[in-house]
């Protein structure tokens, strides 16, 4: 079994992470098993630029992960930021101080809404989405995804009512061709497989 300590921001985000990951687990690799713990909620500009912040979290994160074995996973919006470059840097950091402690670090580019915009059609009728959407060529280059999918609903987005429920719903291989979400998957994916082997 594997076992996941979340760090993540938003409320939106505490809520639909442990259904994201378990999608993920059973879509990639069927009958695996998987736990995730409750997620470390953070301010993403203070965990990014705040060195003492981010210990903090990350500390907490390896002592709970450390219980059973597990894996921290960093889940961000990095909006503006470029991913190749923002996510090494955390990834140098929170391991620095995560010890013998696996971490994985996503972010997501540029707003975790971005992988439902990619995956729109599979939305269509749920909370209300249009159900003419279709998901533009390009959702990592837009920004605002919030926005976008507000404006294809019958009221404004808000991610503590509708982002556990798209999260349930939105067609996992076709968000994979927004990098970000390909990399989750098969960051997810390799640690599923590597954990079964040992």
């Amino acid at each position: 079994m594997s076992f996941i300590v979340p760090i993540v921001q938003g409320t939106g985000e505490t809520q639909a992470i442990e259904r994201l990951l378990w999608r993920i687990a059973q879509d990639a690799v069927p009958g695996a098993t998987l736990r995730v713990n409750q997620p470390i909620r953070v301010k993403s500009g203070s965990f990014l630029n705040d060195t003492n912040e981010r210990e903090r979290h990350v500390l907490l994160a390896a002592a709970k992960a450390r219980q059973a074995n597990g894996s921290i996973l960093i889940l961000l919006d990095c909006e503006d930021d470029c991913p190749a470059v923002l996510g090494p840097r955390l990834l140098k950091q929170a391991s620095a101080v995560a010890g013998n402690v696996p971490v994985l670090v996503t972010l997501a580019h540029r707003e975790y809404e971005t992988w439902f915009v990619a995956a729109a059609e599979s939305l269509r009728g749920i909370e209300g989405m249009a159900g003419d959407v279709v998901s533009p060529p390009e959702p990592e280059v837009m920004r605002d995804a919030k926005g976008w999918l507000g404006r294809r609903l019958p009221h404004r987005y808000d991610p503590v009512t509708h982002q556990l429920e798209f999260t349930r719903h939105f067609d996992l291989q076709a968000a994979r061709r927004v990098p970000s979400f390909d990399r989750l998957y098969r960051k997810i994916q390799s640690l599923l497989v590597s954990k079964a082997r040992s």
